[in-house]
């Protein structure tokens, strides 16, 4: 009840303040969009063999796939600094065989709505659609109020980013564009140069207890972020109520000499309900141009959230995209080499500290034109049993993109 009286009272406000505006508005339209193809190959894990034994699945460990994905975004502008967005997108998905570990949810922890259909879900393939964005976005003298589906971009980090608790990505999905929308309201009010303050609501709805009572607390988070610059330094400050717990942080990014140096940090604190402790999680990054040519970064994350120990590994969560690793301490290191004007090869090596495992990733990509690129890469994990990267397939891609 009290999310629908919200969502009534929003819809209510935006369209009083528009009613003056609406008489005299210019409405432009927008629109772009892309078109990506993925061939795969992959070698699913060791755990496959326990599939592949089992009787009457005819479970195969080598895989072929292809993903094709279209992704539209128009833009109505409506009045001064009035934009309504959405970006659509539909995916089809071809495979020798059933994926080992099923489809991805249809929702992220982020999300309130259900707005993904799955039109086609036949053996070996599968089509859905779904809205990743869906915003309106109103800029003032003063700042910015968006309301709707939207990317809410945290953090300073190249790889992992602490900070950013409403949009997080995978490292090693190398089929990610974007970055998963929330559902949210956001308002950035300008303080002065180069110095703001971001607040978000992102709505959720409130959990079934296990045992059938009625439902827990309301989950939804809230968020605020100062942003300001001292001298070559970004600076933030950032805290709120995440996941049902009270969360402080901060990120930094400047220059020190001739290399970009930059850093996050959050703090969770004591779940007093659940008796769950409190974790810090951090990263610290250097990136340097080398030489015309040769790009590179090194960064170190410490996820206090993870185990040391590999068999208290939480690998549904994994799997479920609640989180992103399971580990302690990584090491990242990798770069950009510029092999022609036209061909770049970036290459990076991720590994978990604390068990040995990890993957190493390649690509050459050749742009074409401005509209068109082509890309040639693998992802080849490694490590013992039931380690961290021991669950990912191995997998050599290619990729073709045309944007419009």
């Amino acid at each position: 009840m009290t999310r629908r009286f919200l969502q009534r009272s929003v819809l209510l406000l935006v369209a009083v303040a528009a009613l003056p505006a609406l008489s005299r508005a210019q409405v432009e339209f927008e629109f772009s969009g892309y078109v990506v193809d993925l061939p795969t190959y992959q070698r699913m894990p060791d755990i496959a063999q326990f599939f592949a034994s089992a009787p009457g699945t005819g479970y195969d460990r080598d895989m072929a796939m292809n993903l094709m994905r279209l992704r539209l975004r128009p833009t109505v502008r409506l009045w001064e600094g009035a934009s309504f967005s959405l970006e659509h997108e539909v995916d089809f998905t071809a495979a020798t065989q059933n994926l080992l570990f099923g489809a991805v949810p249809d929702m992220t922890n982020r999300q309130l709505f259900d707005l993904r259909w799955h039109p086609v879900e036949k053996e070996h393939v599968w089509m859905q659609h779904y809205v990743d964005r869906l915003y309106f976005r109103q800029n003032l003298n003063w700042g910015s109020i968006i309301a709707g589906r939207q990317r809410i971009s945290w953090g300073t980090g190249r790889i992992w980013n602490p900070t950013d608790l409403f949009n997080p990505i995978n490292p090693a999905s190398f089929d990610k564009i974007e970055k998963d929308g929330a559902d949210a309201i956001s308002v950035k009010y300008y303080i002065g140069s180069f110095t703001d303050l971001h607040l978000v609501y992102n709505p959720r709805r409130a959990r079934l207890q296990a045992d059938g009572a009625p439902d827990a607390p309301d989950s939804s988070n809230f968020g605020a972020r100062f942003r300001t610059n001292v001298e070559e330094f970004d600076l933030s400050l950032m805290g709120g109520w995440f996941d049902r717990r009270v969360t402080v942080g901060g990120d930094f990014a400047g220059n020190l000499f001739d290399a970009g140096v930059r850093g996050e940090v959050v703090h969770v604190l004591d779940d007093n309900e659940s008796e769950e402790s409190g974790y810090t999680r951090f990263i610290l990054g250097v990136d340097y141009q080398l030489t015309g040519r040769l790009y590179g970064v090194v960064e170190y994350l410490h996820n206090g959230e993870g185990q040391s120990d590999a068999g208290r590994y939480d690998v549904a969560r994994l799997f479920l995209g609640e989180i992103l690793n399971v580990g302690r301490d990584y090491l990242y290191i990798g770069g950009n080499y510029l092999l022609h004007p036209l061909v770049n090869g970036s290459f990076g090596a991720t590994a978990n500290l604390g068990d040995g495992s990890g993957f190493v990733m390649a690509a050459a990509t050749w742009s074409s034109s401005d509209d068109t690129s082509l890309s040639a890469g693998a992802l080849l994990p490694f490590g013992a049993s039931l380690d961290e990267y021991w669950y990912y397939p191995s997998s050599l891609y290619l990729k073709g993109e045309l944007y419009f």
